[in-house]
């Protein structure tokens, strides 16, 4: 700890700690015009510039670390000199055109230009003939670029598209496509998100509203499990339509991402009215049915709602996606001592080693991505990634690929375990289980070579001889929807129990973690079933297309359990008119709640959960960038399991043609489909190989007949693609898209050509 002065106030700042660090912590304001704290800094602004007493000139506070007992001065008339020039010389070839740039009213530009009273120019410079690029979601002005380089950075650092770059030319400089004629990239949105002018922009919001006259709602992403911190911004259609619209989505750039879905993916709601006679028709289902099916795309206190139904009327819980999670969940406590998963996104950005088993996690959850990119860029960490298929997007920052045949993950986990535990560990765990244990089988079989899984163990070594601060193992749905999956979460328990990895368990939807703490879930539905945004007898649907209208998660108040083990508040954004499920729980006599949120309160402490009120729970982030949101859950010590890890099942093959249920970038389930800028189709990808495997072409139409129906797709080629494995969107099922989320992602599968072709 270094204690020193700011403007005559004591301070102190933490080891690695920059001026500027400790100024916003400590809230006291010095102008930045670059400055991502997210990224390194960046250094080409010099606004941040600070006085130290008895240091000639001045001094860069972001990139500057205190020493003790200076004593730094943020103001005075020569620094306000000095920033007055640099914003003249941003100001000398930008344009004066306020009046129709989409980020009048909220520019940093802008507001620093009178911040620092430019109010004559003595600078001149040629103007320089730029084009104006169309880049599919985004427009980049080179005319209004600062090139400040932020939109650089955050697309290397964080995103790990590294799809940009500066393209040096004196005054003819701009922001250009990094080794591409257009810019390829997986449409975060962040480069528009941290732009301080109006250079890049979403083509959608262009020319659509003045930034001040929209109204901010906080809320919490409704598409992944990360439920990542954003902001709808809504007014009324026009003035002969009072009804409300979402016309963007913005997030705190500063210390947070959003992924492209987040951001672009916005317009899901369901516009719908009460209707009485649907309601009625509701309510007989509900004293009919003896099954509620969901899925977990719903709020923690809807969730406690259905299970308050099944109490007072016996119904059976269905929700198969969050069942095989809770499962999975419950056996790794047994073996870890402790109910939920120890690591979480901080985890992952801190580690300096990590292994990630079982997830195409670039189009899973984007957010452990971005978690694993800064956490290579700012430790450069070893990151190890186990899969049947190598993730193009994840090139960037894996340093090691591990391929193993599709089917053998017990087998692989089984290895890992083996060399992750020490002698010792093994001894008191089962010693007789590790001795019977066959690796020259499960290497054979799985492909995996016991060299390496040594090579890993010393990466592992040698990272630890540098730098031993942490390591996290990630696992993903491949593993929990696995035949094996309950074995798997007995190793992966023993090696977060007894070796220094912290493991994360990456919930598949939005609110799969907290489904599977608050319901008491069943495996086999009974005869009438009521559908809550699945198929069923009697369909409840915020998609707008069952018996019974129900409102899109841009419609509710309440909160998520997200992967960082966060309960999270989101808001309304838009109103519904129609009937919610507390109506039917207030009309079969279960709730006595006028509004859903006052469940909120009531979530079971039991599992972690805290007694307080929705309106109580934070949603801000700090000055220095700490999150407030909700809070999080406490994890509670489990009595270790006296059960033993089963022997190793014959590890599987399959043999045929061989698909893997994942969806592309922007695209996590129905309710992105629905949106209009992301509304477009699913596909059956493939490489040449696959291809030739399964005697297809570009373009063909052709009908893919797997274990859940028959799926008409257009077969296109991806030249980035290796292996004889395609990939199968299902994003556009509709409601029977939640019926396949717990079936093992892979499966043999038959392709015909579409009649005509």
């Amino acid at each position: 700890m270094i204690k020193f002065y700011i403007d005559g106030r004591e301070v102190t700042a933490k080891k690695g700690e920059t001026i500027l660090q400790v100024a916003r912590r400590e809230g006291i304001y010095i102008p930045t015009m670059c400055y991502l704290p997210k990224v390194k800094p960046i250094e080409s602004c010099r606004l941040c510039v600070v006085e130290v007493e008895g240091v000639e000139g001045f001094v860069l506070s972001c990139q500057t670390p205190p020493t003790p007992d200076i004593k730094v001065k943020t103001n005075s008339a020569e620094l306000f000199t000095h920033r007055q020039n640099i914003m003249k010389l941003y100001d000398v070839n930008h344009p004066l055109e306020c009046g129709v740039c989409d980020k009048s009213g909220e520019c940093d530009l802008q507001n620093k230009t009178l911040e620092f009273m430019v109010n004559s120019q003595e600078f001149t410079a040629k103007d320089q003939n730029r084009k104006i690029k169309d880049w599919n979601y985004i427009q980049y002005d080179p005319y209004l670029c600062i090139l400040c380089e932020k939109c650089v950075h955050v697309c290397n650092e964080v995103i790990g598209d590294d799809a940009i770059e500066i393209e040096y030319g004196g005054y003819k400089s701009q922001i250009i496509p990094k080794d591409a004629p257009t810019l390829d990239c997986t449409f975060c949105g962040e480069c528009i998100a941290v732009c301080p002018v109006g250079a890049l922009i979403s083509k959608d919001f262009q020319y659509t509203s003045n930034a001040w006259e929209l109204n901010r709602v906080p809320a919490a992403c409704a598409h992944c499990s990360a439920a990542c911190h954003l902001y709808y911004e809504i007014k009324h259609t026009s003035t002969d339509n009072p009804e409300p619209k979402i016309y963007r989505v913005k997030n705190e750039f500063e210390f947070a991402n959003l992924c492209g879905a987040g951001r672009f993916g916005f317009d899901f709601e369901n516009r719908a009215k009460k209707d009485e006679n649907a309601f009625k028709n509701a309510l007989t289902a509900f004293k009919k049915a003896d099954t509620i099916k969901f899925n977990s795309i719903i709020t923690n206190e809807e969730a406690l709602i259905l299970q308050k139904l099944k109490n007072r009327f016996g119904l059976k819980l269905i929700n198969n996606e969050a069942k095989a999670y809770q499962k999975f969940l419950k056996k790794y406590s047994e073996f870890s001592g402790r109910t939920l998963y120890s690591a979480d996104l901080e985890d992952i950005r801190n580690s300096d080693f990590i292994i990630i088993f079982g997830s195409m996690v670039a189009t899973d959850n984007p957010a452990v991505r971005y978690a694993m990119t800064f956490s290579n860029r700012k430790r450069n960490s070893e990151i190890i990634n186990f899969h049947p298929m190598e993730d193009e997007l994840l090139k960037n920052v894996v340093t090691k690929f591990v391929r193993y045949e599709v089917g053998t993950e017990e087998g692989v986990m089984a290895m890992l375990a083996n060399a992750l535990l020490s002698k010792e560990d093994k001894e008191n765990i089962d010693k007789e289980w590790f001795e019977d244990l066959d690796i020259g089988y499960l290497s054979a079989e799985s492909n995996v070579g016991e060299e390496e899984i040594e090579d890993v163990l010393k990466r592992l070594t040698r990272k630890r001889r540098v730098r031993a601060k942490k390591s996290t193992l990630i696992l993903g749905e491949d593993l929990y929807t696995h035949p094996r999956a309950e074995n798997i979460a007995r190793l992966a328990g023993l090696i977060d129990r007894f070796t220094d990895f912290d493991v994360m368990i990456i919930p598949s939807k939005t609110n799969t973690l907290g489904v599977s703490l608050i319901c008491d879930l069943d495996e086999e539905e009974g005869d009438f079933v009521i559908g809550y945004n699945t198929d069923g007898d009697f369909v409840l649907s915020a998609l707008g297309d069952g018996d019974l209208d129900m409102p899109a998660l841009n419609q509710q108040e309440g909160t998520f359990t997200n992967i960082d083990k966060r309960v999270v508040p989101t808001n309304v954004a838009l109103p519904y008119e129609g009937y919610v499920l507390n109506d039917i729980a207030r009309a079969l006599g279960v709730s006595d709640k006028d509004y859903t949120i006052e469940f909120t309160k009531e979530l079971p402490k039991e599992k972690g959960f805290k007694a307080i009120d929705f309106d109580e729970l934070p949603n801000h982030f700090t000055n220095a960038g700490q999150e407030e949101r909700g809070y999080i859950l406490e994890s509670n010590k489990v009595a270790i399991s006296r059960e033993k890890v089963e022997e190793i099942e014959e590890l599987p093959e399959f043999n045929g043609v061989v698909i893997y249920r994942c969806e592309p970038v922007l695209q996590f389930s129905p309710f992105t489909a629905k949106t209009h800028q992301l509304n477009f189709s699913s596909e059956l990808v493939g490489s040449k190989q696959f291809s030739i495997a399964a005697k297809l072409k570009d373009g063909d139409e052709v009908v893919v007949k797997t274990s859940f129906g028959d799926l008409k797709r257009v077969f296109r080629i991806d030249t980035s693609l290796k292996g004889t494995i395609g990939l199968l969107e299902t994003f556009d099922m509709g409601l029977s898209y939640f019926d396949i989320l717990s079936d093992y992602r892979y499966q043999v599968i038959k392709i015909e050509k579409a009649s005509g072709q």
